[in-house]
C-alpha cells in the first residue's frame, strides 16, 4: 500500500493565509476563499470565450486549474504586491520562491496523483490560453475585493482598484470586457437592491409573457 502524505493537509492550510495583509480590511479575506472565486470567474470567461468569442477551451480544466493556481502560498505566504513587484531583482528572486515551492508540494503528492498535480500547479502544462484566462480572472477577483472594501467605506483600497482598473483595461481581452460590463457592476449594489432588481426583472418577464399568450 502506497505510504501516506502530507500534501492534502498542506492544502488545508489555505484557509489560513490571509491576503492583503499590508492594508486595513474591513474584512479579512484568505487564499482559500479566494481561490474558489477565481475558479468561478476562470469558468465564466472560458464560456463566454468559447461561446461569444470562438474560444476552444475547456472550462472545467480551467476552474480546476485556477483553484490550485495560489497553492504555492501555503509554504511561501502571500507575498504583499508592493513587496513582490518593488523591483526586477525581488520579482525574479520571488518567482524562484514560488516554482520552488510548488516543486517541493509536487513531490509531497501521492505517488500515485503525482503527475496528476504536476499538470495542475506546474506552470509548464499550461498553455498561453489557459494561463491567461486564469490570471484574468485572479485579477478581476481582485478586483472585486476593492470594490467590496470601498463599499463598505474603505479608502485603503481606492488606489488599488485604480491600478486593478487599468490592468483589466490593458488586457483588451473581450471576455474579460464581456465580464466587466455585464457581471461587475451587481457587485457594488447591496443584497435589497439586488434583490429589487430582480424582482422587477421577473415581474417584467410575467408581464411580457401574458401579453404574448
Amino acid at each position: 500500500m502506497e505510504q501516506g502524505s502530507h500534501f492534502f493537509a498542506h492544502l488545508a492550510r489555505m484557509k489560513l493565509i490571509h491576503r492583503w495583509p499590508l492594508m486595513h480590511n474591513v474584512r479579512i479575506e484568505n487564499v482559500q476563499e479566494h481561490s474558489l472565486q477565481v475558479a468561478m470567474v476562470a469558468h465564466a470567461l472560458a464560456l463566454i470565450k468559447n461561446r461569444f468569442f470562438e474560444g476552444e477551451l475547456n472550462p472545467d480544466r480551467i476552474a480546476t486549474l485556477a483553484m490550485f493556481h495560489d497553492v504555492s502560498e501555503v509554504l511561501t505566504g502571500d507575498l504583499p504586491t508592493p513587496v513582490k513587484y518593488f523591483n526586477p531583482a525581488i520579482k525574479e528572486e520571488y518567482k524562484k520562491i514560488e516554482t520552488a515551492a510548488e516543486q517541493a508540494l509536487i513531490d509531497m503528492a501521492p505517488e500515485a496523483f503525482k503527475d496528476d498535480y504536476a499538470r495542475l500547479i506546474d506552470g509548464a502544462y499550461h498553455s498561453k490560453e489557459e494561463a491567461f484566462i486564469v490570471k484574468a480572472a485572479d485579477v478581476l477577483c481582485a478586483y472585486l475585493k476593492t470594490l467590496e472594501e470601498l463599499a463598505a467605506g474603505n479608502r485603503e483600497f481606492k488606489l488599488a482598484k485604480k491600478r486593478l482598473d487599468k490592468m483589466l483595461k490593458e488586457y483588451h481581452s473581450p471576455e474579460v470586457d464581456y465580464f466587466l460590463t455585464q457581471y461587475v457592476p451587481s457587485f457594488s449594489l447591496s443584497l435589497d437592491e439586488i434583490t429589487q432588481e430582480e424582482s422587477e426583472f421577473v415581474k417584467r418577464s410575467a408581464d411580457t409573457t401574458n401579453q404574448e399568450e
